[in-house]
């Protein structure tokens, strides 16, 4: 762990002034965020790059699901794991609940999870429907949620792109602190899962100011992890 702290922090180090002159990220409401404690960052996502905007705003040290086919060559492996990316094995069976249990040790753990609730990259860049499976484990973690906007990371690097362009302005919008304690009794009862899903889409959409699409982003058959948490094969969870 010691190591693995010790590239996170260095790669941060090394990307932060390079991506605040070439892209200008710039964080609001990061005072939001808990100095301590089990925290799940919630985002719109938009852009491959999401997953590196946001750890180099937030001070604490961030974790993310990933596919266990980005850690099989050494090539690449150690940068996943410094990035703070946790393998999930898609031939598991239950991979809802191999997810789920991940997510639950870096929250066990006092860490920061972060998470895209749509479960894949917008399309369109319109906000689409959340999955349960980021209430689920808010519930199970007794975790507080952040809502996180990202405005202008999609213009810097679409969907369809291979690569991202070399300027832009990214902004890494925070908002408060939700919390759900007074659910934490009802992880299971679906029609709380998803009113607390509603809750932190409409808390993002807030933020971003997207259009919201009430249907989910992607119904395809080949994702990961099926049901609540959907992560795509090609993704960074969310």
């Amino acid at each position: 762990m010691e190591k693995g702290n010790f590239l996170y922090r260095f790669i941060k180090v090394i990307l932060k002034p390079v991506m605040r002159v070439l892209y200008r990220v710039r964080a609001e409401g990061i005072e939001a965020l808990p100095e301590d404690g089990p925290v799940i960052v919630v985002a719109n996502h938009v852009s491959f790059m999401d997953s590196l905007w946001i750890p180099l705003v937030v001070p604490r040290r961030m974790f993310y699901l990933a596919k266990s086919s980005y850690f099989e060559s050494w090539k690449t492996s150690w940068l996943f794991k410094a990035l703070g990316m946790i393998p999930v094995k898609r031939e598991i069976k239950e991979k809802t609940e191999a997810a789920l249990q991940a997510g639950l040790g870096v929250l066990q753990s006092q860490g920061v999870l972060g998470l895209y609730p749509e479960g894949t990259r917008s399309p369109d860049g319109r906000l689409y429907r959340g999955r349960t499976g980021v209430a689920r484990l808010a519930l199970r973690a007794k975790a507080c949620v952040v809502p996180v906007g990202l405005i202008g990371s999609r213009e810097v690097m679409p969907k369809a792109a291979r690569f991202p362009k070399l300027w832009g302005r990214v902004t890494v919008k925070f908002g408060t602190p939700l919390s759900f304690e007074r659910y934490f009794s009802q992880e299971e009862n679906r029609f709380v899962l998803r009113n607390v899903t509603d809750e932190i889409m409409y808390e993002i959409m807030a933020l971003t100011g997207q259009d919201y699409h009430d249907e989910y982003a992607s119904k395809e058959a080949t994702e990961l992890i099926p049901e609540d948490f959907r992560i795509p094969e090609d993704e960074m969870l969310g």
